[in-house]
């Protein structure tokens, strides 16, 4: 892995007036697992269809490992796409979904038989060859439409949300065999979800979307750890990061609520009574008073789950908080607590929403 899959140079498009994306730039190592996150409307299928060929490109250019494919056929990009909807032949048998796409570009009976074996065994689908997509479960569905694109042998493997109609058992069985697939095949794989978890679990690098631009990319500790502004901040994580306001006070503090706590930041353009946002994740806080900096919160609910719980409080300004909390013993509604920190877990944005330094 390394060499470039996939670019994408100053990658824009318009719906008539409107422009949708915005001069996306993107270099795509080869064999690399990106996935395109972002929330409803942030451009991320349309990227990925211009990528296909199934959206025409506006401005810009599109090479796949080394060529120009902007203005080429989806079938002769060396990609294979697999779709939110499986799309599979309801009067076929799975093995005939599977070597249909060859057939209709006449490639030889035999090798299409061994490409279908191929593909099958890989997938575990062995056993279901003769059945039709009308006796299979969604999940057992969603291999059949991943074996098809496997048995092009495509350059690019494409994914279009493909987990969002399995419940929520089958999503986490199909990222593991999703992952493992990529392990075994070593084939580039962009991959597009709005789901962050799966993001965060399958890619080597993520592409966070808003309004067709691209806020950050990096792998997914560097979004979780170094978010570059309030947007992947809030967006990368679950539960969401905590993001408080603050008034940067000088002389190396903040007041956050209705407490003055330390801030060592080095950002020199920062003016006493600047508006700050101050971000910690759920697990950072500990509940007690271990410092002086800790916040008093009052608990609304807490969430059991088992291995943990997380405490939905309000700040004493009443400011919303999340924090998560690893004690067996128990803490009721209405319970007056405190949430110590260290400094150098969180995270300050000033007012443009990015982070300050």
């Amino acid at each position: 892995m390394g060499e470039t899959g996939v670019v994408l140079t100053d990658i824009r498009k318009n719906f008539g007036s409107l422009e949708v994306i915005h001069g996306i730039d993107l270099k795509i190592a080869e064999g690399s697992f990106v996935v395109f996150v972002g929330p409803s409307g942030c451009g991320k299928s349309t990227l990925l269809r211009m990528i296909a060929g199934l959206e025409e490109v506006t401005d810009g250019e599109i090479d796949i490992k080394g060529r120009n494919v902007t203005d080429l056929d989806p079938s002769d990009r060396g990609i294979a796409m697999v779709f939110q909807s499986y799309a599979l032949y309801p009067h076929m048998s799975v093995r005939e979904n599977l070597g249909f796409g060859l057939k209709m570009t006449r490639t030889p009976a035999a090798e299409i038989d061994a490409r279908v074996g191929a593909a099958s065994s890989i997938l575990k689908i062995d056993h279901l060859l003769e059945r039709r997509p009308g006796q299979l479960s969604g999940g057992q569905r969603q291999r059949v439409a991943i074996g098809r694109a496997i048995v092009r042998k495509p350059d690019v493997f494409l994914f279009d949300e493909p987990l969002s109609n399995l419940d929520a058992e089958l999503r986490v069985s199909m990222r593991i065999e999703i992952a493992r697939l990529h392990r075994e095949l070593g084939n580039t794989m962009i991959y597009v979800t709005h789901d962050q978890t799966e993001a965060m679990t399958l890619a080597d690098k993520i592409v966070v979307l808003r309004d067709g631009r691209i806020e950050q990319t990096g792998t997914p500790r560097e979004l979780y750890e170094n978010p570059a502004n309030i947007f992947v901040a809030g967006f990368i994580g679950s539960p969401r990061m905590n993001l408080l306001e603050a008034t940067w006070l000088g002389n190396g503090s903040i007041r956050l609520g209705t407490k003055e706590i330390s801030a060592p930041l080095s950002n020199k353009d920062l003016r006493s009574g600047d508006r700050l946002t101050f971000g910690i994740r759920p697990e950072h806080f500990t509940v007690g008073d271990s410092g002086t900096d800790a916040l008093d919160a009052t608990v609304d609910f807490p969430e059991y789950l088992g291995g943990t719980q997380y405490l939905y409080c309000q700040l004493s300004d009443g400011q919303p908080v999340v924090a998560e909390y690893r004690s067996p013993v128990p803490i009721k509604p209405g319970s007056k607590i405190k949430l110590s920190y260290a400094f150098a877990q969180c995270h300050v944005f000033g007012g443009e929403g990015l982070r300050v330094t």
